[in-house]
């Protein structure tokens, strides 16, 4: 069995046929999915999801994209929202400096309340990061001299001296369809050393559809396809990367009821 570790099951391309986009990938061995919330408004909607399929759990947090619309949202908020059964996890929050839609230090300052929140409950927190390496390992280095927290860096693309930092951090490294890309052989020479109880998968759907369906709306159910990559890349059989990968996201998301 497959995990989609990092799913947006609300957003256009996948909500106008959920129920299908969820079946599809269940026949393809996509046995569990993490719906991914990126602003306040969206919560309620993707835990209403995770509360009707069993096999699908939900987080709750706010894109680095969405900082400047929640620059006054508290701890509170997001303390009150993780105390739900099917939220397993705070974000995905982080930072961008790539389209800096928000303020840099609007991002940094609310990165910084989901890495409390994350402490203070134990739920792993999922981290985006693009053009920031050195503010995301700033930033984890300081917070955890503070107090540890589980997390991990989710769709990366970052380079191999930022995966050495967040790996000594403790943190997982989880890839999406960008691996497979013609282009990516430097994350693919990443993907293929990450630490075998550090890694897992996603699509990030509906954005980055792996090879052979780049260009497609990315579902779920396409996992599979960065499975069977990964594992090549690493030498190992499908069956044994699809074990490792949802061993890891049980321990991981230990929330989650398997």
């Amino acid at each position: 069995m497959l995990i989609d570790s990092h799913c947006h099951l609300e957003y256009k391309g996948l909500v106008e046929d959920q129920a299908g986009v969820l079946a599809r990938a269940r026949q393809a061995g996509v046995g569990g999915f993490l719906s991914i919330s990126t602003r306040q408004r969206e919560w309620a909607q993707v835990i209403a999801t995770a509360e009707r399929e069993a096999d699908v759990w939900a987080s709750v947090g706010i894109h680095p994209h969405e900082a400047d619309g929640h620059a006054d949202l508290g701890e509170a908020a997001l303390l009150e929202a993780a105390e739900h059964s099917r939220v397993i996890a705070i974000g995905e929050t982080g930072l961008d400096y790539y389209y800096d839609h928000s303020d840099r230090a609007t991002q940094q300052a609310l990165f910084r309340r989901h890495i409390a929140v994350s402490r203070a409950t134990g739920l792993p927190i999922i981290i985006h990061t693009r053009d920031a390496e050195d503010d995301t390992a700033a930033i984890l280095q300081e917070e955890m001299e503070r107090g540890a927290f589980p997390a991990l860096i989710h769709c990366f693309t970052a380079s191999a001296d930022f995966a050495r930092i967040v790996l000594d951090l403790g943190l997982t490294i989880s890839l999406s369809g960008i691996v497979t890309f013609k282009n990516a052989r430097d994350l693919q020479a990443i993907a293929a050393a990450v630490p075998e109880d550090r890694l897992l998968v996603e699509t990030d759907a509906p954005f980055l559809a792996p090879v052979p369906n780049r260009g497609k709306v990315c579902e779920p159910a396409f996992v599979a396809d960065t499975a069977r990559f990964v594992a090549d890349l690493r030498g190992i059989t499908t069956e044994t990367l699809a074990e490792t990968t949802t061993a890891n996201f049980r321990r991981l998301f230990n929330k989650a009821a398997l």
